[in-house]
């Protein structure tokens, strides 16, 4: 597989989440979003998993919204907060309420052990795999070589490694039964630095 042959919708949707995520996000995170995508729609269509494209687009470009100092929220988790962005922004762009609910959903689940993904969320699967790879180099080795070379030259890791964990590290401190508080103690900064696609 090549970059051009991954599937990226072109939706009135998914231009202006592309939008909010280059206005909010810092370069680092911006191109983890991107890389997110794309590395969950490369892996859908690699093993035939059917997907929502313009779902996953969306999720994807929001799913880390809420480690933004405009979105932070001191009272939820920051997948929950980046959830209910997901929600308000489903709603300006017209989608009805149960796609809005989805598109929360799959931001909220990026953050769980994938078995705790269900089977009938593809969105919410991909994407939790496609964050592990990118985050901690889980299942980094089936992304095909030359697409892994072309997406990290079209949108380089930058400072994520350092941006990251300080962005975990600081959730978790504030947020000490969250997700990301978990990470923290599991060494999610080690495995950072030792994700295969720094290199």
């Amino acid at each position: 597989m090549k970059y051009d042959d991954i599937v990226v919708p072109d939706t009135a949707a998914c231009r202006l989440a592309l939008e909010v995520a280059t206005e909010f996000h810092s370069p680092s995170l911006l191109n983890h979003s991107i890389r997110a995508y794309l590395f969950a729609a490369a892996h859908g269509q690699g093993h035939g998993i059917a997907f929502d494209a313009e779902l996953l687009y969306v999720a994807s470009m929001l799913h880390d919204i809420g480690l933004t100092k405009e979105f932070d929220s001191h009272t939820v988790p920051f997948e929950e907060a980046g959830g209910h962005v997901a929600w308000v922004f489903g709603a300006g762009a017209g989608w009805p309420a149960e796609r809005r609910r989805r598109a929360a959903e799959v931001i909220v689940r990026h953050m769980w052990d994938a078995a705790d993904v269900p089977e009938d969320d593809p969105e919410g699967r991909l994407l939790e795999l496609s964050t592990a790879m990118d985050i901690s180099g889980r299942q980094t080795e089936e992304i095909p070589e030359p697409l892994r070379s072309e997406v990290l030259a079209r949108h380089p890791r930058l400072d994520l490694v350092k941006e990251f964990a300080a962005c975990v590290t600081e959730q978790g401190t504030r947020k000490p039964d969250s997700i990301a508080a978990g990470f923290v103690r599991g060494g999610i900064a080690d495995k950072l630095a030792r994700n295969p696609l720094n290199s």
